[in-house]
């Protein structure tokens, strides 16, 4: 009888349950994000049960994260432990020209492109109120608004860049305290109210830019910082969004995420088109500990309904690169 240690079980179990061809596939497309399961079959071509039967071994043998918000179930490749390295070491050794890899590729992207059309279009019809939607809880927007200025008091930052800008409400508050700014989004119709809005501050300092937040046009280390002011919870791959900021992000540079902690407004979802109920402090510090920041302690505003936090986090070693600069999402999740 052949006998194993704990760890050598583990490794057999994990990759007992990545060998097979549906479930190699989804640890693939799992690696760009985090998916439903109707999504999953959607790019998948197979059926909900078969699918869900493939995620669920999958899970258990450590290889996927499954997490609940609301009525909606997620799951993405492993963060942490033993599986996590496994999953990505597998990740590693597929083939990137395989025709079916390849076919999954291209039906994710449209998944995504739906679904950014539809934000797309929502935050259009809405740009003229959209400051207005943006603050959920208006008992806590005073506070946020000084929180936010007061992690840029004394601070030299000669260059900040807005992901997500909106109306320009961040360029606006903090355009005294910064040397140059540049806010970019995919609304064409934010865009022009944002223009508008600079000009009758007067912030001369700052321009507005068409621009997606996971291809930023824009040079590797531009700038000082970087800012996300309620827009992570609207973003299908967040972890993607950090790891292209980290990606403009000049040596000490800094980046800010405003947004909601963890609650279960589901209404959220199909009233406003929030894909994600907030986050946590462990999964927000996670990911931009893993981007190699250094996380400052999280600012938490208290509101009637809701609780914004303000993450904040620094590159305080230039040398310390999770990944090479310009290197693609794809390339940097393997």
């Amino acid at each position: 009888m052949d006998a194993s240690g704990p760890e050598l079980a583990r490794l057999l179990d994990g990759l007992a349950a990545a060998a097979d061809p549906s479930r190699l596939r989804l640890l693939a497309v799992c690696a760009q994000g985090e998916w439903t399961v109707s999504e999953l079959v959607q790019v998948m071509g197979q059926s909900q049960p078969r699918i869900s039967r493939h995620l669920k071994i999958l899970a258990e043998a450590g290889l996927l994260d499954r997490f609940r918000e609301g009525s909606w179930v997620f799951y993405r490749r492993a963060q942490d432990g033993e599986g996590a390295r496994l999953a990505r070491s597998i990740c590693r050794l597929l083939p990137a020209d395989d025709s079916l890899l390849q076919l999954d590729r291209r039906r994710l992207e449209v998944v995504r492109a739906a679904r950014r059309r539809a934000a797309e279009a929502w935050f259009d019809h809405r740009a003229k109120a959209w400051d207005e939607e943006r603050e959920l809880d208006p008992a806590g927007t005073q506070a946020i608004d000084a929180a936010l200025q007061k992690t840029f008091e004394g601070v030299s930052t000669p260059s900040l860049l807005d992901i997500g800008t909106g109306t320009g409400r961040v360029l606006q508050l903090l355009a005294s305290r910064i040397g140059y700014g540049l806010g970019v989004d995919v609304a064409q119709d934010m865009l022009k109210i944002a223009r508008a809005n600079l000009d009758r501050r007067e912030a001369r300092n700052c321009q507005v830019r068409h621009g997606d937040m996971y291809q930023l046009p824009l040079p590797d280390a531009s700038f000082k910082a970087v800012t996300f002011h309620q827009v992570l919870h609207f973003a299908d791959d967040p972890f993607a969004a950090l790891a292209e900021a980290r990606r403009v992000l000049a040596p000490e540079g800094r980046i800010v995420v405003v947004d909601l902690a963890r609650h279960e407004r589901e209404d959220l979802r199909q009233d406003r088109q929030h894909r994600r109920l907030g986050f946590s402090d462990t999964e927000m510090t996670g990911w931009l500990a893993e981007l190699g920041l250094a996380v400052d302690e999280p600012v938490r505003i208290q509101g009637k309904d809701l609780t914004t936090v303000l993450w904040s986090a620094r590159l305080d070693d230039a040398q310390v690169l999770p990944f090479p600069p310009s290197q693609s999402r794809t390339e940097a999740i393997a």
